[in-house]
């Protein structure tokens, strides 16, 4: 069986982390996401991945006006959230769903298109510091990873299924990781004397296989690369973009955060393609296409969180912020 084969609902970050971390959560680059999506009274915006909250809260308090619709895949995070703040309804409006899906839930509500759109691509809290649901390896859980409980196969069910050629290629392409292919044959060997179903049990393995050398867990690329697979993270944020711009309206802003480089670049290549005002091959000598920008680059360069935000929210290391505005 195929990765391909193997989907279930999207994902985020599937490092370590403790309990005291998820109690203190705090919402990543908030006042940056703030100013780039620039909220105006009586606009919708969307928060494509609800979960703890934090920027939602945040957009509708700018305005008494504002309306926020939060998507969530995970129903568990969802009602908690949408618990939490209930007393922002009936401007809060929530939708299980992946970001993707975006189109039913705005077609529902009637509100296509739409002022603007967040994406915080990194897991919540409340998921990465529940050892039961599998994402960290610092504690003992099972093997799961999926963003939505009970929806699809499992990261236990590709480690024991997957053979050692598919194992060592997820490994490399999600993960970035050198020794894929020591990995993966560890992997298999070990599977082969009994089932590998436990994190702390597969993190073990991997440190086995390649020691640590720096601060990073040797895990953590492995474990990246088996929650992408599980979740279908990066197929799911190919298609938002096929449609990201249809679902925004004339000056409306899309802010999208992304946590690592397989990620950033979809939405990098992306933003660049729709800013450009000219497809014409390099070698003719003047422009013929008669195409123009669709959007405008709010900043260049990517946004990336200050040194006092990192020292004071460590989940917010490895945040990459894009964002822009689509042209009248």
């Amino acid at each position: 069986m195929s990765v391909y084969q193997l989907r279930a609902a999207p994902g985020g970050w599937g490092g370590g982390g403790g309990a005291e971390e998820g109690r203190r959560h705090t919402p990543v680059m908030l006042e940056e996401v703030i100013t780039y999506l620039d909220p105006r009274p009586g606009e919708h915006y969307i928060d494509g991945t609800l979960g703890n909250g934090g920027h939602a809260t945040r957009l509708l308090e700018t305005d008494s006006t504002i309306e926020v619709l939060g998507l969530d895949r995970d129903p568990l995070t969802l009602a908690d959230t949408a618990a939490r703040m209930a007393a922002y309804r009936p401007r809060l409006h929530t939708h299980r769903g992946t970001f993707d899906e975006l189109g039913v839930a705005l077609a529902t509500l009637g509100w296509q298109p739409v002022a603007g759109i967040l994406l915080d691509l990194g897991v919540s809290s409340m998921q990465l510091d529940q050892p039961a649901r599998g994402f960290a390896f610092r504690t003992s859980g099972p093997l799961d990873m999926r963003m939505s409980a009970g929806d699809g196969p499992t990261a236990a069910d590709l480690v024991a299924t997957l053979d050692e050629q598919a194992l060592a290629e997820i490994i490399w392409r999600y993960g970035e990781e050198p020794a894929a292919r020591k990995i993966a044959a560890a992997i298999v060997e070990a599977r082969a004397r009994e089932p590998l179903t436990d994190t702390m049990a597969l993190a073990e393995l991997i440190e086995g296989v390649r020691p640590r050398r720096s601060g990073v867990h040797p895990a953590t690329r492995t474990f990246q690369a088996l929650r992408i697979a599980v979740n279908d993270e990066l197929a799911q944020i190919d298609r938002f973009l096929e449609h990201a711009l249809e679902w925004l309206a004339p000056g409306g802003r899309l802010v999208i955060i992304a946590y690592h480089s397989l990620e950033d670049r979809r939405i990098k290549r992306a933003f660049r393609n729709w800013a450009r005002s000219c497809v014409c091959p390099p070698r003719l000598p003047q422009c013929v296409c008669d195409a123009r920008a669709q959007v405008r680059l709010l900043r260049r360069r990517v946004v990336t969180p200050s040194e006092q935000e990192i020292a004071s929210n460590r989940r917010a290391r490895s945040a990459r912020l894009r964002a822009l505005e689509v042209l009248q």
